[in-house]
């Protein structure tokens, strides 16, 4: 669980160098600054951790590229205490940095391993979202409604569900599209049946999948 100076100067390289891509959000940068990205990743490509690239994770799985961690946290706009539900836990990263953020967030994945790594892996840092085994796909309707949404995996429609789950005045960030590449659409809810929608350029996400990975749901 080491943070040495050495991973502080890397990340405050990479900061900037996301800083110079047209993030200008200095809350985000802030959090992505204060978080270690090298514990979210295989020991093989921790060489790797401060390098503005996506690499993969358990279950055939990525963590995702900084800028786009960026890009994603930005478009959503976070105030501190909001009640934000991330769909696709993965390494724990995004939620990591939205937690420091301040956002009271509620994470959902499907694949087991990467569920147990998550929450054994967050509460070490200091980080206490509340975590949920099951379906993105159907999102936390019990806890909702959500100020703000934002999904991790790319989808080839936004799920209805998901968007029944945000509060008016909220906004999702999703990728949406085929497997090939996404659109990220940023949508606001503006009323009880209206909906706004912006595009936020391309993006390439693994695909947002129905169902669990076993056929145990578990909640802590």
């Amino acid at each position: 669980m080491e943070d040495s100076f050495k991973h502080k100067g890397l990340r405050k390289k990479l900061v900037d160098e996301i800083r110079n891509k047209g993030i200008h959000d200095e809350a985000v940068l802030n959090a992505m600054n204060n978080v270690p990205r090298h514990l979210f990743m295989d020991n093989s490509f921790l060489g790797f951790a401060y390098v503005d690239k996506a690499f993969p994770i358990a279950a055939g799985q990525t963590i995702s590229q900084p800028y786009t961690v960026a890009f994603q946290t930005q478009a959503l706009q976070i105030k501190k205490l909001d009640k934000v539900l991330e769909v696709g836990t993965g390494s724990g990263y995004q939620a990591a940095v939205l937690c420091e953020m301040g956002a009271i967030l509620f994470t959902i994945e499907r694949q087991r391993s990467l569920f147990d790594f998550a929450r054994i892996l967050l509460p070490k840092l200091g980080y206490y979202p509340q975590f949920f085994y099951g379906d993105g796909y159907q999102g936390l309707p019990t806890y909702g409604p959500f100020d703000k949404i934002i999904v991790t995996a790319g989808a080839e429609t936004v799920p209805p569900l998901l968007k029944e789950q945000l509060a008016i005045g909220g906004r999702m960030v999703i990728p949406v599209g085929e497997r090939q590449f996404q659109v990220m659409k940023i949508i606001t809810r503006n009323s009880e049946v209206e909906y706004s929608e912006e595009d936020g350029g391309n993006f390439v996400f693994v695909p947002l999948l129905p169902g669990l990975s076993d056929q145990n749901r578990t909640n802590p």
